[in-house]
């Protein structure tokens, strides 16, 4: 087993990650926030740790106004779940349609860190790491 700690837990981080999925694929910039921590950090590739949702949330927002069309599908690694945190990796498959008419296609990982708060669990931490890209 890769994954540890409560199934109930363990599902719950999974619809976590299916919607911020759903939400990048809707471009539904309000579901996407809700998913984070006000405090929360966002690493990416490029632009290093960004720590609060004010201030990558602006950016993600821009970043998507880029784009037509985007298919974002992940593949679960292990959930590893201990009390009110847990930590998951996730692997990212990403097709985006840009506006100026290029076409790319992103596999990724995400090393996610997660609390739980009130009884629901939100992203503390996302570090992503391009794999492949073309």
């Amino acid at each position: 087993m890769i994954s540890s700690g409560p199934i109930e837990d363990r599902l719950a981080i999974r619809e976590l990650v299916d919607s911020y999925n759903d939400a990048v694929m809707r471009f539904d910039g309000d579901a996407w926030a809700a998913n984070w921590r006000d405090d929360a950090t966002w690493h990416l590739p490029g632009a290093g740790p960004i720590s609060g949702k004010s201030n990558f949330f602006p950016m993600w927002k821009q970043a998507m106004s880029g784009f037509e069309f985007v298919g974002f599908f992940a593949s679960a690694g292990p959930i590893v779940v201990d009390g009110n945190k847990a930590h998951g990796t996730w692997y990212q498959q990403e097709f985006l349609h840009q506006k100026d008419g290029v076409k790319r296609n992103v596999t990724g990982r995400y090393e996610d860190d997660y609390v739980k708060v009130d009884g629901r669990w939100y992203f503390q931490q996302r570090v992503y790491t391009v794999l492949n890209a073309s």
